[in-house]
């Protein structure tokens, strides 16, 4: 008999483990690993699917289910993805099921009525089922009783095969006289299968761009690392405009001439057509586009693309690293700092990580490129685990933004209440005058951070989640960014009848502020209400271009990896907004943001000045910022973790509860802190913490709160971990309270 151990998707983390089911003989030549099934599971048999992960010929078990259809005509995990799976599952504290549904695109997963949610696409094709000779003669003699029929004919001794419909299309002829035509076996028809694409380029192709010293420098050291058997990874370092692309574009060009595939990353999804169009002038359709913008359609045939070989390289976002490209030589993750390659559903995976995974596995090169590094990864370099590469001035001698730092708290002072200083107000004057571009950055979106009443205190506050409502003027309604509840504003307090105020400012207001300064000057905003649409980046960020809209306001999307020449003005308004939190990355977050945005002026033939607003203008991290010292800050960072005993000099590993009812979520998390402190009482390098509430304790009225372990995240933690969850999830005690852990936390 032959055995399939199968990951099932029914089994919860606490019961997932490989089941052994039965092969039935109809299906011993389909039933192979990668293939996905149907299986009867528990003791209801209720039918679940499942992925088969390995075949045997015996099994521990006398009696066993079987297998009740196969799904697959062919594998649709190669044996590489079923051992990352496996792998994930250890690492991230995930089922097999979860992380096999991470990896493969969701065009191929299955709706409730048992369709998939993607099919293949197909396009009818005619051609001529005669020579071309005896085809042309019939057209004559069809030209006077069935004209339409000889339109056809003719066309297709022209141009061979081609679609019925363009043929249809082109000489105006009903379906009726092509299936004329096909049923007198002149014409014959079959299928082809197309791919929706994104993006097709059409235009030839380019040769690398030219490399200056500094690029050829670290280039020519990359090359060497890809050129080695092993497995490699390597960090570059490069200022905002230093030319890391160009880097990149040669690297990849030397992986493909050696028969290599490459994977590029980037943090956002506003960054991809930029980086596709920039990439496709090198590579053209050898290009494939893998990110959570693209339809369902789209994103699975993409995905047959690089499957089937047909793509080399692939750019995309997170998501993308899961690409089932062969023969991989290179993974590049650009703006390797952001916390976007982290993701915040079950599998918690980091991009980072599975990369490593990848190119261990294939004897590939990692590069991380930023003008930021993660602490993490420098650190990595400066103590020889990683590569280091630097390019440390702009291309072609541009010179960095000349930084002003504006103390708002002067500006009240001066009678200036408003969130634009007078210095920024001058310096976006002066910008529309001379017709160049400006960015505003602020990491708010909405018009208002809250609503309170002046005489009382009162705030408008979500009813589920423990968090203000946030003004939004264009609908003139208060909302949760958390849980989406929305609610118009009274016209006096509530409580007290007192006259309420704004107080904050987001995207909006800013936004409304520049239109009453500038009442002629048109004002783009880009934030996540502006770019709910699939493919509305690209249409803002090419209307900012080809219409030169003097002034952007924007979110965190604004401040990486974007190249405007026509950009020579980048104001930071509240710079000092992500500072002052609990989380012990704020001061590399915020450097990395103003200093990314920062980075976007002057990257043309032009000069670049930046403005940076703030109420504590002598604060280390703003005025490391303003001077784009990465080093100086890094230096400073690096042993405050050292002191905290936080990464990298230590792991994070979080287990956090949920639950609707705050006593028992509470009583959970301490069984867990005791369970632990016993646990890892003979562990000197172990501290427990906690528990205590996240930072926003209740979201859609589900409290949080978390225990910390710090110490280095081995086999031995992750053990103890698991074996937590395992019992908290399984044990009736803790009903309604949901358990999870991960690893370094974004949050």
């Amino acid at each position: 008999m032959k055995v399939a151990k199968i990951a099932v998707s029914a089994a919860t983390y606490w019961l997932d483990r490989p089941y052994d089911y039965l092969i039935p003989e109809k299906f011993e030549n389909a039933a192979v690993p990668g293939v996905r099934v149907t299986v009867p599971f528990s003791r209801g048999n209720r039918r679940s699917e499942g992925v088969i992960l390995g075949v045997s010929d015996h099994s521990e078990y006398d009696r066993l289910k079987a297998i009740e259809s196969v799904l697959d005509a062919a594998p649709v995990l190669s044996t590489e993805q079923i051992k990352l799976a496996m792998w994930m599952h250890d690492r991230f504290f995930c089922t097999v099921y979860d992380a096999v549904k991470t990896i493969l695109p969701a065009g191929l997963w299955f709706k409730a009525d048992g369709s998939r949610r993607a099919n293949d696409k197909t396009v009818e094709m005619v051609e001529l089922a005669i020579p071309v000779e005896d085809a042309m003669e019939i057209a004559l003699q069809k030209k006077r009783k069935a004209p339409m029929q000889s339109a056809i004919l003719d066309l297709l001794c022209t141009t061979g095969r081609v679609s019925a419909g363009d043929v249809l299309e082109f000489v105006g002829a009903t379906r009726q006289s092509l299936k004329a035509l096909i049923n007198a076996e002149l014409v014959s028809v079959d299928y082809e299968e197309v791919f929706r694409r994104p993006e097709i380029w059409n235009d030839e192709t380019i040769a690398p761009p030219t490399l200056n010293d500094a690029q050829n420098k670290a280039f020519c050291g990359l090359k060497e690392l890809l050129g080695r058997s092993n497995a490699e990874a390597a960090l570059l370092f490069g200022v905002t405009g230093s030319g890391k692309t160009s880097v990149y574009i040669h690297l990849i060009s030397e992986a493909l001439n050696h028969g290599k595939t490459a994977i590029l990353l980037v943090p956002e999804i506003a960054l991809t057509p930029q980086m596709l169009a920039t990439f496709s002038e090198y590579f053209g359709n050898n290009i494939a586009v893998l990110h959570s913008s693209l339809g369902v359609g789209e994103r699975y045939d993409e995905w047959k693309r690089v499957k089937n070989g047909d793509a080399k390289l692939i750019i995309g976002t997170r998501s993308a690293v899961f690409a089932p490209n062969e023969n991989l030589g290179l993974i590049i993750i650009d703006e390797e700092q952001e916390d976007s390659y982290k993701s915040e559903n079950s599998p918690r995976y980091h991009a980072r990580d599975i990369a490593k995974y990848r190119c261990a596995k294939s004897n590939a090169l990692l590069l991380m490129g930023s003008a930021t590094p993660d602490i993490e990864s420098r650190y990595a370099a400066e103590t020889g685990k990683y590569s280091y590469f630097e390019l440390a001035e702009r291309y072609n001698d541009m010179t960095l933004p000349k930084v002003s730092i504006v103390d708002m708290k002067r500006e009240l002072r001066r009678g200036n209440g408003g969130n634009l200083s007078i210095m920024l107000r001058n310096e976006l004057s002066e910008n529309i005058s001379r017709g160049e571009q400006s960015i505003l950055f602020i990491n708010r979106r909405g018009a208002h951070k809250l609503i309170s009443c002046g005489e009382c205190g009162y705030i408008y506050k979500c009813p589920r989640c423990s968090v203000s409502l946030t003004y939004h003027s264009v609908n003139r309604k208060l909302i949760c960014h958390y849980c989406g509840y929305s609610r118009k504003p009274d016209e006096e307090c509530p409580d007290c009848g007192g006259k309420l105020t704004s107080v904050g400012a987001g995207t909006q207001l800013i936004e409304e502020e520049l239109s009453e300064l500038f009442p002629d000057v048109e004002v783009l905003r880009m934030d996540a209400d502006t770019v709910r649409k699939a493919g509305s980046h690209d249409v803002l960020l090419d209307r900012f271009v080809n219409e030169k809209i003097p002034i952007m306001v924007g979110t965190q999307m604004v401040t990486k990896g974007l190249n405007f020449e026509n950009v020579t003005l980048i104001g930071v308004i509240s710079a000092d907004q992500s500072l002052y939190c609990s989380d012990y990355r704020a001061g590399e977050r915020t450097f990395s943001l103003i200093t990314q945005v920062v980075g976007r002026s002057g990257r043309g033939s032009k000069p670049g000045r930046a403005v940076i607003q703030t109420f504590t203008p002598q604060n280390e991290i703003i005025l490391q910022a303003a001077a784009q010292d990465y080093d100086s800050f890094f230096e400073s960072e690096i042993q405050l973790r050292k002191l905290q005993q936080t990464p990298p000099f230590s792991d994070i590993i979080s287990i956090t509860a949920t639950g609707l009812n705050e006593d028992q979520v509470v009583r959970c998390c301490v069984d867990i802190r005791n369970i632990l402190t016993a646990s890892l009482k003979h562990r000197s390098d172990a501290r427990v913490l906690g528990p205590a509430p996240l930072v926003v304790v209740k979201v859609n009225n589900r409290y949080r709160y978390r225990i910390n372990i710090d110490c280095k995240a081995d086999a031995e933690i992750r053990k103890i971990v698991s074996a937590i969850l395992i019992k908290c999830n399984s044990d009736g005690k803790y009903k309604g309270v949901s358990i999870f852990a991960d690893n370094n936390p974004a949050d």
